[in-house]
């Protein structure tokens, strides 16, 4: 079952969908200074969407992406159904992605300003 979204006007849900694409475009900006590359982007499948494809090595990691305005509201930004959400995305694009020795991941990049970036690994176990 679901979960019900809020319903949002127009320019809040513009001003959402922006303040997203930032914090993507800084979490691709510091996996890559993290020596990852990055593969893709907001890779969209009929079970979710995953932010940002990486990959280090033999290691891909499909990264969900949080950008909250404070580091508190960041501790609620993340949870099991959003992870898993993402997890069933990246089962449907491993085989774009990955290769035959590879591992894979699912990590989160967690953004908040004046803050420094957050980077869980292996977030999901499922």
């Amino acid at each position: 079952m679901q979960r019900p979204r809020p319903v949002r006007s127009t320019d809040s849900r513009r001003a959402a969908d922006a303040a997203g694409r930032r914090a993507e475009r800084l979490a691709a900006w510091w996996l890559r200074l993290k020596g990852w590359r990055i593969l893709d982007k907001r890779v969209r499948t009929p079970r979710g969407e995953v932010d940002i494809v990486a990959r280090r090595g033999s290691l891909v990691a499909f990264v969900e992406v949080k950008g909250r305005a404070t580091a508190l509201e960041l501790d609620h930004a993340i949870d099991a159904h959003r992870l898993a959400r993402v997890a069933a995305a990246a089962e449907i694009l491993m085989p774009r992605y990955a290769g035959p020795g590879d591992d894979i991941r699912i990590d989160v990049i967690l953004i908040a300003r004046g803050t420094p970036v957050r980077h869980i690994e292996n977030a999901w176990m499922g």
